[in-house]
């Protein structure tokens, strides 16, 4: 002991020794400039690291003097050109002066009619066969009208649609897993107003339950590059960083890359089952296996999937796990608006437990209002659309869900292998569902998709690889045959005659794919919406 308190009242002697030379102000200094220099290399690496080289040079580039006014313009020409096949209507900015009462009926039937005839001709969209005057469509219409007056906010006056609330989730959750015992038996959820806001609360959910099991406060979430945009969205809104990573040679969630991002800040990672890209499902087992190893959340987007997958697993379809039922799943989204057939609007976002929900309510006991709580991102909810949705459930049943998904995947299947006989096109992956993805390495995909615009078809552009996609649905099974012969012709027409055309989209999205930009992009999108909306 007295050695070594020897040897340290030595160094001691030496270091005022060295240190008696320089200024007292400069030795204060000293550490706080390093600490300076450190949080700013700290900073640029972390600059570097979420937006790359590129884009920081290019925000460089647009500082200098005369460049943001040139961007300036070239955005205009962009959002002009994507605005051009608009319609510039003269909205009405006023309320009548005299009312219209029962004539407004017409004035609706007038606006209706100048919507595209989009019966079997658009990807996805529009999910049930037939006309709104007949079939299912009437019948949920019928459902609909009879709550249309009706909120589930208040729980007191309208038992009946939390009834019926109640009874969707359910029947939802009993065809995701919940009567499994690998489930836990707690499989609980709310119904809201689409795949989006399923997702947004899985995510605000899965970060306050994190931070209350571990202390997180910087939350980060681990997503494939084919998750859909709903989680971006969701971290910007709750201020989550998002680690993106690039899909697999087979265009599915690469686990391995999603196991090099977790650390000590990540609350969850999504699996998509399909991704909406390509109609892959992820491997939601072995992402069950990391989620379970890291003690992290799992959600599942089942937005596309959920009125299918568990229907064709019926059917003998190869489907792979992707329900509660995989050990490390913890939330699932599904919309009832899809594949569900029931009105637009409605959606299910379930958890394995209470204990992971509870952190999705917000609950309120200081307001003079009085005391305030609330399941979901709305307030007053549409009691309408539960009831439509309990309404298409309960019609429709387990063998009008059977039949309805043998024929989509029927058509499914065929429209697969008419695209993979059409020269010049190939199949994106190996579909498991209802998407189908196709590009080409001979022809410009994005103007074979204006030609197939100008033949009335409304398909989805997607980007790597540039591609396109056809959602099918049971508008599709009548019309199949049709849309595989103007594909074929419209692939042949560019062949002949390569090169955009007028009025066409096609420089639009080639050029936006191509651009190392993103940024610029991202305020094209923004300039487009401020001025469509």
């Amino acid at each position: 002991m007295e050695a070594a308190a020897e040897l340290a009242l030595r160094l001691r002697a030496a270091a005022n020794d060295r240190l008696a030379h320089y200024e007292p102000l400069a030795l204060v200094a000293a550490p706080l400039l390093a600490l300076l220099v450190a949080r700013t290399l700290h900073a640029t690496a972390s600059a570097v690291a979420d937006r790359g080289l590129i884009a920081i040079a290019i925000a460089a580039v647009k500082l200098l003097p005369g460049v943001s006014g040139y961007i300036a313009a070239e955005k205009k020409k962009v959002v002009d050109k994507m605005q051009s096949g608009g319609a510039k209507n003269n909205r009405r900015a006023e309320l009548p002066t005299i009312g219209l009462a029962e004539q407004v009926i017409e004035e609706l039937e007038t606006l209706k009619a100048k919507d595209v005839d989009w019966q079997g001709k658009c990807s996805g969209t529009v999910y049930i066969a037939g006309s709104e005057s007949e079939g299912h469509f009437q019948l949920i219409n019928k459902a609909y009208s009879m709550f249309s007056h009706t909120n589930p906010l208040h729980q007191d006056v309208f038992k009946s649609v939390a009834n019926m609330e109640a009874e969707v989730v359910a029947m939802t959750a009993a065809l995701l897993g919940s009567k499994e015992k690998s489930s836990g038996g707690q499989i609980c959820g709310n119904m809201t107003s689409g795949g989006t806001e399923s997702i947004l609360l899985a995510v605000k959910t899965s970060r306050d339950y994190m931070r209350s099991k571990k202390g997180i406060t910087r939350p980060e979430m681990i997503i494939a590059e084919s998750a859909h945009s709903a989680y971006d969205k969701a971290a910007q809104y709750f201020n989550i960083k998002v680690r993106r990573v690039p899909v697999n040679k087979e265009f599915l969630a690469d686990v391995k890359g999603f196991k090099r991002c977790i650390n000590g800040n990540t609350i969850m990672m999504v699996g998509s089952a399909p991704g909406f890209p390509h109609g892959l499902i992820d491997p939601i087992e072995e992402l069950g296996e990391l989620a379970s190893r890291y003690d992290i959340c799992l959600h599942v987007d089942l937005c596309l999937g959920g009125f299918v997958l568990p229907f064709a697993h019926k059917l003998g379809y190869p489907i792979p796990p992707f329900d509660f039922s995989v050990k490390g799943v913890t939330s699932i989204s599904s919309d009832v608006h899809k594949y569900g057939l029931a009105p637009k609007g409605t959606s299910i976002v379930l958890y394995r437990n209470h204990e992971i929900r509870k952190h999705q309510f917000v609950a309120v006991t200081e307001w003079t209002g009085g005391l305030y709580v609330s399941p979901t991102i709305a307030g007053s909810r549409p009691g309408g659309l539960i009831a439509g949705a309990w309404a298409a459930m309960m019609s429709l049943g387990l063998n009008g869900y059977l039949d309805s998904t043998s024929r989509i995947m029927d058509v499914s299947k065929k429209i697969q292998r008419g695209i993979g006989e059409i020269p010049g096109l190939f199949v994106i992956g190996k579909p498991d569902m209802t998407v189908v993805a196709f590009g080409s390495d001979v022809v410009d995909i994005f103007e074979v998709n204006d030609i197939m615009s100008s033949k009335g078809w409304h398909l989805n552009a997607l980007q790597r690889p540039n591609s396109l996609h056809i959602c099918v649905t049971l508008q599709h099974t009548t019309v199949y045959d049709q849309f595989l012969k103007d594909l074929q012709d419209s692939v042949n027409t560019v062949k002949a005659n390569p090169g955009p055309i007028s009025g066409g989209k096609a420089p639009i999205y080639g050029a936006a794919g191509k651009m190392p930009d993103r940024g610029t992009v991202r305020e094209l999108l923004v300039e487009f919406m401020d001025s469509s909306c």
